[in-house]
């Protein structure tokens, strides 16, 4: 797959580059709307909106993800934090943390930039 001539160049530096976007930029950090959150490379379903949640941080959270999520140790920087990759194409999509809510505890935090959003069929 040729990822520069799919993705724009700012979803390439997120997805392919391990970049992350400015807090608070997003387009998903405000989406109210109910449906799946996608891999914006590939497509894989990533997140469903029953499991988003404001978390203050940012990015868009979720407590929970879809099976096509793979964690990974990341220990760039000198941080020590697990890495979130969409599992079908191994693009990065943020960290996850444990401070989110119950019932996993667990705070997804993506960028908004390497998702893409399936809405709900009323």
């Amino acid at each position: 797959m040729n990822w520069k001539k799919k993705l724009s160049t700012e979803q390439y530096h997120i997805l392919r580059e391990k970049g992350t976007e400015l807090p608070f930029t997003g387009k998903y950090l405000y989406n109210k709307g109910k449906g799946k959150y996608i891999c914006a490379a590939c497509g894989a379903a990533l997140f469903s909106s029953e499991t988003k949640f404001d978390s203050a941080c940012g990015w868009p959270s979720f407590f929970a993800a879809e099976g096509n999520v793979e964690l990974k140790k990341d220990t760039n920087q000198g941080m020590h934090r697990i890495e979130v990759l969409c599992k079908k194409c191994g693009g990065h999509l943020g960290h996850v943390f444990d401070d989110g809510p119950k019932p996993t505890g667990k705070r997804f935090c993506i960028n908004s930039l390497s998702l893409d959003f399936k809405k709900e069929k009323t």
